[in-house]
């Protein structure tokens, strides 16, 4: 079953009268379950299509299917609603609040979803738990090293038990080691049933998904 289906996406860009297209007619589709790295130079289109995929940006041609509903018809509301539902994002630079504990920042999008104080608090410590760092809940992210960062990245990722986990360049900013924890981590959930989205430019980091697009220019080459 096709979680995500693209149609002929194209994203334009303007500026000072100029127009820059980004993305040339993509057509693609995701099953759920799957997971899938997206790869390419800098520059090649990577961030702008996951941005689209995120529910973050709106394709300017084409149509974005999630779970059957064409998103293009959707209010900027309505996106809001099923991306919280939907998606949990992890980014290259962390994106945590650095001045509240790690068990807060994994709380984050349960208090814009509404979740009772009592079972955020629940699910959260749960999360933290599964990911080895229950025991450094009252500390903040400066306090706790790049590759536990991007574990607690993970944690609020999956607050609010989304189907798809999107992930911008997740091993960039982490060693060898931390990365491969964080790609483990990966392949756990996707056992599990998650579909996992990963944009990287690194071909090794990309060897770990099930299967790979290579965008270049605008355009998926293979």
């Amino acid at each position: 079953m096709n979680l995500i289906e693209c149609k002929k996406i194209v994203k334009v860009y303007k500026s000072s009268g100029l127009e820059f297209e980004a993305l040339h007619g993509l057509t693609f589709s995701i099953e759920e379950g799957e997971f899938v790295a997206l790869v390419g130079p800098s520059g090649c289109g990577k961030s702008t299509l996951l941005n689209i995929l995120g529910l973050l940006d709106s394709p300017t041609k084409g149509h974005y299917f999630l779970n059957d509903k064409d998103t293009s018809n959707l209010s900027d509301y309505e996106k809001t609603i099923l991306r919280r539902q939907s998606i949990g994002f992890i980014f290259q630079s962390f994106n945590l609040i650095s001045n509240i504990s790690i068990l807060n920042n994994v709380k984050v999008p349960m208090k814009y979803a509404d979740v009772p104080f009592k079972e955020a608090d629940i699910r959260a410590k749960d999360l933290l738990s599964k990911i080895g760092l229950l025991s450094k809940s009252k500390n903040t992210p400066l306090q706790i090293s790049g590759g536990q960062r991007q574990r607690v990245c993970i944690a609020r990722a999956l607050a609010n038990d989304p189907k798809i986990i999107i992930a911008d360049e997740p091993t960039g900013n982490l060693d060898y080691a931390s990365g491969q924890e964080v790609l483990k981590i990966f392949k756990d959930l996707n056992k599990k049933g998650y579909t996992i989205i990963m944009v990287t430019h690194d071909k090794e980091i990309a060897k770990s998904a099930g299967r790979i697009i290579k965008i270049l220019d605008g355009n998926i080459v293979s």
